[in-house]
């Protein structure tokens, strides 16, 4: 199969979130599939054409795309990779592209303000580059509001195209969140009429102008990132912020695939940011990574004290407003908790206050440090994510390959990733609260606590099965060619329609 993927960031080359490791990986286990997978995404100014091996094409075709009245052209620069099956394209635009930010412009701190301009084009200059390298996909695979727009110009701009006709579109959405709506007036940027804004139509929303809301409804096929997300979108405002209505109405083509991890860079048996590995089998290895973290936050208890860990951005979305009203409780007793994140300020106050107030029970550093964040997952005893809403989540994924125990909220990937303890079989992958409620938090902490404590065999069977867990990304990889088998049955079916209705036109 021959499959583009469309992101506006892709590790090592640009990365701001999770969407980049994503982009990274699942491509190469598409790859190690036997699928040929060509990656595209902005050149950036702040990647480095020396450091990646980046060389510019040049193609038969001058490649122009329209941004409102203008006309742009189109750069293309690649880099050769170790995988043979998997190719790496770079969008070059020196305007729209040669910044210091993906999104938001580090001196202002806000969202660059021709941000729909600079995705429509990215858009458009992926199709038009995909016409001139002959590149001939199967299916373009689309992530989030940035790139919703490329099933949108498909199936308004390219019909009769027959090097993009009868190309199938799968649509990920990774967070409902982030929507891109715009002016009104932006109809006019992108480059689609007017004529296509009205109440209720594919690009409009409240007024605006919706890009997710056309990726959704242009594209052949929708994912999202878990099982539960997938459901929870569609059925309260809460999680689809105000696009229910419009999932629900594409609930058939609508499917949860949990992201994978890379166990080649999370694996306790080989990590190389941890100082001392350690497996299911042979766990002498993370009693001692506890101590040198406990070490390096300036920490020290008993071997036996728990230790809690967290390693998040600090933000509401992570349920860290939960935290709050209970944490003196839990500081308050035998345990240990280290912190690692940036965020929002009232979050940094509410960790340094802790920090200050109870020294020997907390340590906090804010800011990341990924051989930290490792190191985390390896020496704490159980790892806490509380969130309000959670699409996928990463970190519960590497807890359980670190046999760090989770507490999280039923919500999302969380709840479609960690088995909640049963104190009836005395099983399961971890703990989990439904009611987002500080009280509730509390419990299950408590609850944790107690089977950490006084039931030392049933804790370290649980370690093993979290550790024995599988969340490689082959096994999301398979799941993902499935959707683009659906999506590429969907468009022929359209096709075969379509091409009927013209032999009976012509026939009249």
């Amino acid at each position: 199969m021959r499959i583009v993927f469309l992101s506006t960031e892709v590790a090592p080359y640009a990365k701001t979130g999770g969407l980049a490791d994503v982009a990274a990986a699942l491509p190469v286990a598409l790859g190690m599939l036997g699928h040929h997978v060509n990656i595209f995404l902005p050149k950036y100014g702040f990647i480095s054409e020396k450091t990646h091996g980046l060389r510019k094409l040049s193609t038969d075709v001058v490649m122009r795309v329209p941004v409102g009245y203008a006309t742009e052209g189109v750069g293309v620069w690649t880099t050769d990779t170790t995988d043979t099956n998997v190719r790496v394209y770079f969008i070059e635009h020196f305007w729209f592209f040669n910044r210091a930010g993906l999104y938001v412009d580090p001196r202002t701190t806000q969202d660059y303000s021709d941000n729909p301009a600079r995705f429509a084009y990215l858009c458009r200059a992926v199709l038009e580059t995909i016409r001139a390298l002959k590149l001939d996909p199967d299916v373009i695979h689309c992530n989030d509001y940035q790139t919703a727009l490329t099933p949108a110009y498909l199936n308004m701009a390219y019909t009769a195209d027959p090097a993009l006709s009868s190309t199938a579109t799968l649509y990920t959405i990774h967070n409902m969140q982030y929507q891109g709506r715009f002016p009104r007036d932006i109809m006019g940027v992108i480059n689609i009429g007017y004529e296509h804004f009205y109440p209720g139509s594919a690009f409009e929303y409240w007024e605006q102008v919706n890009f997710m809301k056309a990726g959704l409804t242009f594209a052949d096929v929708l994912n999202t990132v878990s099982p539960r997300y997938a459901q929870e979108i569609q059925h309260s405002s809460e999680y689809g912020h105000g696009l229910e209505g419009v999932l629900r109405s594409r609930s058939d083509d609508l499917y949860g695939i949990i992201n994978g991890i890379d166990y080649g860079v999370w694996n306790p048996r080989s990590d190389p940011l941890i100082p001392h590995p350690f497996d299911a089998d042979d766990l002498t290895g993370k009693a001692h990574n506890k101590a040198t973290l406990l070490y390096l936050f300036g920490l020290s208890a008993p071997p036996n004290t728990p230790v809690i860990g967290i390693v998040s951005r600090l933000a509401s979305q992570k349920g860290l407003d939960l935290l709050g009203p209970v944490l003196s409780t839990l500081l308050e007793s035998d345990l240990r908790m280290v912190v690692l994140g940036t965020g929002e300020p009232r979050y940094h106050d509410l960790f340094r206050w802790a920090a200050e107030t109870y020294p020997d029970k907390i340590g906090v550093k804010l800011g990341f440090d990924d051989r930290l964040a490792h190191l985390i997952e390896a020496g704490a005893d159980l790892f806490l994510m509380p969130s309000r809403f959670e699409p996928c989540g990463l970190n519960q994924l590497y807890s359980l390959r670190y046999g760090t125990l989770p507490i999280v909220r039923e919500t999302g990937g969380l709840a479609d990733t960690v088995l909640p303890y049963d104190p009836v079989q005395e099983t399961g992958t971890g703990f989990s609260f439904s009611d987002y409620t500080s009280e509730a938090l509390l419990g299950v902490v408590r609850q944790a606590l107690d089977v950490y404590r006084h039931r030392p065999e049933v804790w370290q069977e649980m370690i093993r099965q979290a550790m024995r867990e599988d969340f490689s990304w082959t096994a999301s990889a398979k799941r993902y060619v499935e959707l683009y088998e659906k999506a590429i049955a969907k468009k022929e079916r359209i096709s075969a329609a379509t091409d009927a209705k013209k032999s009976r036109t012509s026939r009249r």
